[in-house]
């Protein structure tokens, strides 16, 4: 088939490299002028670096080059995702700077209309779509009050997305609002050149140290089979029930001493940035690792959080653009950089299959983090944003081309959407509804692998699983899913077709005889 896919980030990619390699025709559009998707050099901001050390967030069959550090960068992270698609021969496929503004569905598949940065229209019949735009496609800049005054003085504001250049800093007072990895990131980045950087904090978040004590790395708990554990899961297994049962005394010290660490670490009580609650809440916030040199900056006075804070209003001051905080303090602002979220949407589709998409409170109903509930013929890749995100965009990826094949079993209509509204109910109560409108399964990402592997049977060994839980889980582990779905295709169209029927026999045109022995093997 030919099929259609929205997004050329790491879903998209790998989405089109497993469909390519299982046979399909395929054709990948996105905005941006290169592949990437959130690491495009259209998007990253002067920091960026990724979040998973280089082994967790490599491909299973691809893994980053040797000199790239433990934390690639944004652009090392860009060029890693443009030599995967020159290695896998998807570049012919690309459509690059091509917005699809309108996907259609018709009979027997969809009709895509995009066009070009240059303006040139686009209209492309595909027989499947995979929307793979990303969860992080859409920033969320809130809407200030008195924003035209602000800018008439000369104030700025932009999402963290669309600052490029520190050098837009040099010698300003910049507030950076937002207290994720994103905001501390490009905090540390600006406040080497502005006159002044001030972080508006709403809510204080637990930050895990890269190194916890100094020492040992943080992959070692969170990104093992045991950490996920830590967490509890809707389903969870023999040792898990331990753990949250007699064991849960001991579960919740082993990850609130990370916390205490932290504190510690970093100095946290002087600077009066302890967050509320214990590390064990972190699941409900955005999980995210310390920025390196942002608390340092702070101690140092380059950066000042301003806790439990938000912009009211933007404003001039005797002709100077300022911010005010809802504590009335005004703070003198030639820039607002907002790293404070995204939202997620797929406005190419009509709104009849948007709703068809979403429940009555805007959460993707989609079985698997991947298929739609009552729209034939759709896909989701990367939906699934979790600690993982290649590993389990690539695991995705196998599902749409097992699901395309008829090779997955999958429950009636009614007991997948029982599962869907389920799963949302859970992670409603285990991230306090932090989960992104559904498309977010941290910390549960190597759970969500099993069940779309187990969906298969394509599942890796016990015996590798087991390995995971007290050592980072390694995607390499994985490299053989994909080669053993080929196989399992190729054995299936090396089966003798079965003899025609009778009624296929007197509606043939062929004599009879003809038709028996065209059909033997």
């Amino acid at each position: 088939m030919r099929i259609g896919i929205i997004g050329a980030g790491v879903a998209g990619l790998t989405t089109a490299k497993v469909l390519k390699q299982t046979g399909h025709d395929v054709v990948v559009f996105d905005t941006a002028p290169d592949v990437g998707g959130v690491w495009s050099v259209t998007r990253r901001y002067p920091g960026v670096s990724t979040q998973s050390p280089k082994q967790q967030y490599s491909l299973s069959d691809f893994p980053m080059p040797d000199d790239y550090p433990e934390w690639p960068s944004g652009p090392q992270v860009q060029a890693y995702l443009a030599s995967y698609a020159e290695h896998f021969g998807l570049s012919p496929h690309l459509r690059l700077n091509t917005t699809v503004t309108r996907a259609r569905q018709v009979e027997g598949g969809w009709t895509l209309e995009a066009h070009g940065a240059d303006g040139t229209e686009v209209l492309e019949s595909v027989d499947r779509l995979v929307v793979a735009n990303g969860v992080f496609c859409e920033p969320a800049v809130p809407a200030y009050p008195g924003l035209d005054e602000f800018t008439a003085v000369g104030g700025r504001l932009c999402a963290g997305t669309a600052f490029h250049d520190v050098e837009e800093a040099r010698g300003r007072h910049v507030l950076v609002v937002g207290y994720g990895k994103s905001a501390c990131d490009v905090a540390v980045q600006i406040s080497r050149t502005a006159a002044g950087t001030d972080v508006i904090a709403r809510q204080l978040l637990w930050k895990v140290p890269r190194r916890i004590g100094g020492v040992l790395n943080f992959k070692m708990l969170l990104l093992t089979r045991l950490g996920e554990a830590l967490f509890r899961y809707l389903r969870p297994g023999g040792f898990e029930r331990f753990l949250h049962g007699p064991a849960d005394g001991l579960r919740r010290r082993m990850l609130n001493s990370v916390g205490s660490v932290s504190v510690r670490q970093y100095r946290l009580r002087k600077l009066g940035l302890v967050p509320r609650g214990h590390m064990e809440d972190i699941v409900k916030g955005a999980i995210g690792l310390s920025t390196e040199g942002f608390f340092e900056g702070v101690a140092g006075g380059a950066i000042t959080v301003h806790r439990d804070r938000t912009i009211t209003r933007l404003l001039a001051v005797s002709g100077r653009p300022h911010a005010q905080l809802d504590d009335e303090t005004l703070l003198p602002t030639d820039l607002v950089v907002c790293a404070t979220g995204f939202k997620q949407g797929v406005p190419f589709l009509d709104e009849h299959l948007q709703k068809q998409l979403l429940d009555e409170r805007g959460n993707f109903m989609l079985y698997r983090q991947i298929l739609p509930l009552d729209v034939p013929g759709l896909y989701f890749n990367g939906y699934n944003s979790s600690f993982f995100s290649p590993l389990n965009a690539e695991m995705a990826a196998v599902w749409i081309a097992a699901d395309l094949a008829d090779l997955v079993p999958l429950p009636d209509p009614q007991t997948r959407r029982d599962r869907v509204i389920e799963q949302i109910a859970f992670m409603d109560g285990a991230t306090d509804a932090h989960h992104c409108r559904n498309t977010k399964i941290i910390p549960f990402s190597l759970h969500h692998a099993d069940e779309v592997l187990d969906d298969l049977g394509l599942n890796i060994s016990r015996r590798v699983r087991a390995a995971h839980w007290f050592a980072p889980a390694d995607p390499a582990a994985y490299r053989q899913v994909t080669p053993a779905l080929l196989e399992r295709l190729g054995e299936r169209s090396s089966e003798p077709e079965p003899p025609p029927t009778t009624m296929e026999r007197l509606l043939s045109d062929e004599p009879p005889d003809k038709v028996r022995t065209e059909a033997k093997p």
